[in-house]
């Protein structure tokens, strides 16, 4: 079931939004300070890329409170908007009931979005 959801997915936007936070990601990778915030698009990429199947969860312990300075930073950077554009499409596609699947993964996404430092990704 996992891999059909991921290829309805991929065919109704998830690639073009993986290509948009891959580019991201390679810009911000450009500048030495963009590097973290570059491998944090990287890692919301992939999970655009196939997120069904794919749980996000927060690290224990990993990186303290660097982790949330670089969340507050990345929130007022534009953090904001990408995980409120996550809920307006979750709630958009909660109206039909063929797209609450596809609405639970950008709720998933918005949790990522919102602040992705300290989470990692596991396949369930």
């Amino acid at each position: 079931m996992n891999l059909l959801g991921n290829i309805i997915w991929l065919i109704f936007g998830g690639f073009f939004t993986f290509v948009g936070y891959m580019f991201g990601g390679l810009m911000l990778c450009l500048t030495i300070i963009g590097i973290p915030f570059g491998l944090q698009l990287f890692k919301i990429g992939i999970l655009t890329l196939m997120p069904f199947g794919t749980q996000v969860r927060e690290i224990q312990g990993a990186s303290g409170c660097i982790a949330a300075v670089l969340n507050i930073i990345w929130i007022f950077c534009g953090g904001i908007w990408i995980a409120l554009g996550h809920l307006f499409f979750g709630l958009l596609l909660t109206i039909t009931i063929i797209g609450i699947p596809f609405a639970r993964q950008h709720f998933k996404l918005l949790t990522l979005t919102f602040t992705p430092f300290g989470k990692e990704l596991y396949s369930a």
